[in-house]
């Protein structure tokens, strides 16, 4: 079975689907408990998402022998350096880890971000996604101090010079 990982938009079936499963794993994870439909929903409800789309941003769907397996966003805030963009909601389901898809995702929302003109890719995280934290240090995401303060479950930042 093999990877492809193409640009997309992030309402199409398979990308809401991967947008949901993303947000139902990461809130599950935090909350130490399942995530009930209505959370996910209410997760899910003006999360700005509408931003992964050019010119504010960009949305890739990876899939494995062609099964919907993996997305990541990227969005070029208002307050983010010129030239700097942040990557979010890079999820990877469970069953495909391990296989190398981690990678090929990064690498095509990295050409989705030298296209917009982005040098320099941030995020934010948790200590909790243990493997999340594995994969952006595997592909030369450094940590460095926090830069900003809005998402309240943040608990270390990362970037990477494009």
């Amino acid at each position: 079975m093999t990877w492809t990982v193409t640009a997309e938009r992030y309402d199409t079936p398979d990308a809401t689907v991967l947008r949901r499963d993303y947000y139902d794993e990461v809130a599950s994870r935090y909350w130490q408990r399942p995530a009930t439909e209505v959370e996910i929903a209410e997760g899910l409800t003006d999360d700005g998402a509408d931003l992964l789309l050019p010119p504010t941003g960009g949305f890739v769907v990876g899939r494995h022998g062609g099964r919907a397996a993996s997305c990541a966003g990227l969005v070029l805030t208002e307050e983010a350096l010129p030239g700097s963009a942040e990557l979010t909601r890079v999820y990877v389901r469970p069953e495909f880890r391990g296989t190398g898809g981690g990678g090929l995702l990064l690498a095509a929302i990295e050409e989705e971000a030298r296209a917009l003109g982005v040098r320099r890719l941030r995020l934010d995280t948790r200590l909790d996604l243990v493997e999340a934290r594995g994969l952006y240090a595997k592909h030369g995401y450094g940590e460095v101090p926090a830069f900003h303060r809005r998402n309240p479950y943040a608990e270390v930042w990362f970037a990477k010079e494009l």
